[in-house]
């Protein structure tokens, strides 16, 4: 009987992990580039929005890619949210690997969605599909982790113990770092969003190659930073990163609202 119990309260843990384990930025990031992108947008633009999104904001449908993972109906939608390089390359080797890419990834079906959301006939169901699953990426790929390692699955496989609870990599940088802070979603944009004129309009003139370019460098970095079962010093770590996972936070927020003012604008 106390086995069966023991395998029931593992399986519940197992169930509880996975929908989370690739998740890029958790909850309260993803929350804080929508509300970031939100402060952005043209009054043409978010008339549109608001017609497919009706009374969700950005900032809350922005996890519903992350959400609607517990459905098995929408499973095919799971390789949409990072793309995985096994190198690090130049610029011009990244873009000349893009030009060739034709599998299932962040890169193709960011393409795809700008594509499908410049429609004029588009259903509204497919409309608001892909509306969602448009800003999730673009925030996604902001996460330095969902542009990082096939072999090691973005850093999940870089098991790290963090204020002496065991996590992983992409872990921290999805949602701990952030938790770190101890800030609302609201809280947290309003301390980030300071940008200007000039440097918005160089982050949006920015093609989506170049975003995951910028995005696979820091992974770099972070990955250099880290050796597998280290115990990493959290405030430490806080200190050297904070920085640059506000200005991706940042980042991210300030180019989906580039992009959906250039679609719906």
């Amino acid at each position: 009987m106390k086995k069966n119990k023991f395998k029931i309260i593992l399986l519940a843990l197992a169930l509880f992990y996975l929908p989370f384990q690739s998740m890029a930025w958790g909850t309260n990031g993803h929350r804080i580039s929508g509300q970031i992108a939100d402060s952005y947008l043209t009054p043409k633009a978010r008339k549109a929005i608001q017609a497919i999104l009706g009374t969700e904001s950005i900032a809350m449908t922005s996890n519903w890619a992350d959400f609607i993972k517990s459905d098995p109906q929408y499973k095919y939608l799971s390789e949409w949210h990072y793309i995985d390089f096994d190198k690090q390359y130049t610029y011009p080797e990244m873009q000349a690997f893009l030009k060739q890419d034709t599998a299932t990834d962040a890169y193709t079906k960011l393409n795809f969605l700008i594509a499908e959301l410049k429609k004029k006939n588009l259903p509204n169901k497919n409309k608001l599909l892909a509306l969602r699953m448009l800003i999730h990426i673009v925030e996604d790929v902001h996460q330095p982790m969902h542009t990082a390692h096939t072999d090691d699955k973005g850093g999940n496989d870089i098991h790290l113990t963090w204020f002496n609870n065991p996590t992983n990599l992409h872990s921290i940088w999805d949602s701990q770092l952030i938790d770190f802070q101890q800030l609302s979603y609201t809280e947290y944009a309003a301390w980030i969003n300071h940008t200007t004129a000039a440097q918005r309009a160089e982050w949006q003139k920015a093609p989506i190659s170049q975003w995951l370019f910028e995005s696979s460098q820091i992974a770099t970095k972070i990955y250099a930073g880290v050796k597998n079962d280290d115990k990493i010093n959290g405030y430490k770590y806080n200190f050297d990163y904070i920085a640059t996972l506000n200005n991706q936070l940042l980042k991210g927020g300030v180019r989906l609202a580039g992009l959906l003012n250039q679609i719906f604008g």
